[in-house]
């Protein structure tokens, strides 16, 4: 699905809903003077943390509102992948060398490495557009195909915390639903699926619009209606928006396989050796 007039330069619901959560992100950050909480955790001894709260807020606004401006479309896009990348390097790489045993760290990485790859795919498909001949390992059908694979390697590092944190996720089931173990075992198991099946080429649109809906099926009945029950809780709206992002970037990574076919067997590596 693609949008497009002489304002906005949308390729796909997965590009909007990416742009719009971020910028929600940096609204949340310039209102409270601080980062998303445990998914930006710059640590209490950082110097200036409070003017660099201030400013990340600023980049994250400005970058997601950015994205669906046709003139800085491309740049903010290049903008918000080098940020969320820094996010990873920095914020997450650290404790996962520390505490290589430590599922938890492997999640934060996972997520924040989602994240990476959404901004990557749209700034790939956006650049491609552009001829950014200087760097076409990054941008294009190129650039795409490493953002999947990016996000593939992540979705594991997810599901597998479903079962490592069984009784957490349990507690996220929503309490109308029946067996919530099943729920939690079920939905980590997907994720890991989802990975393994854009990794291996194993029907990789099928696999990314499935694991889309299902992080957005998450969204919608876990976050959305925390954050309205509490309308002043900024973790269950930080929460909201990093889930409405992590959901838009399996869409971008979807939309960026629209020329496949739903029943396609292929992997990237040959293809892009055969390039």
């Amino acid at each position: 699905m693609t949008w497009g007039n002489a304002a906005m330069r949308i390729i796909g619901l997965g590009h909007l809903l990416f742009a719009l959560s971020v910028a929600g992100l940096g609204v949340l950050g310039l209102l409270s003077g601080d980062f998303a909480l445990n998914w930006q955790p710059v640590p209490a001894w950082v110097p200036f943390r409070e003017v660099l709260a201030y400013a990340s807020g600023a980049l994250l606004l400005i970058g997601g509102l950015g994205m669906i401006v046709r003139r800085i479309a491309t740049l903010s896009a290049l903008i918000m992948t080098v940020n969320f990348l820094a996010w990873l390097l920095l914020l997450r790489l650290p404790p996962v060398i520390s505490a290589p045993l430590n599922e938890g760290v492997w999640l934060g990485f996972g997520e924040t490495s989602v994240l990476v790859a959404g901004a990557w795919v749209i700034f790939a498909s956006l650049a491609g557009r552009e001829h950014w001949t200087g760097a076409k390992l990054f941008v294009g059908d190129d650039g795409a195909r490493l953002a999947r694979l990016l996000f593939a390697v992540a979705l594991p590092l997810i599901g597998l915390s479903h079962f490592v944190y069984l009784k957490a996720t349990m507690s996220f089931v929503p309490a109308y639903l029946p067996d919530h173990m099943g729920f939690a075992y079920l939905t980590g198991a997907g994720h890991i699926a989802a990975g393994l099946a854009l990794l291996f080429g194993v029907l990789p649109r099928l696999a990314a619009t499935l694991e889309a809906a299902m992080m957005g099926v998450f969204t919608v009945l876990v976050w959305l209606p925390g954050a309205l029950a509490t309308p002043t809780n900024r973790f269950q709206w930080t929460a909201l928006l990093v889930s409405t992002a992590l959901s838009a970037a399996g869409w971008a990574v979807a939309d960026s396989l629209h020329a496949r076919s739903w029943w396609s067997l292929y992997r990237e590596p040959a293809e892009q050796a055969s390039a």
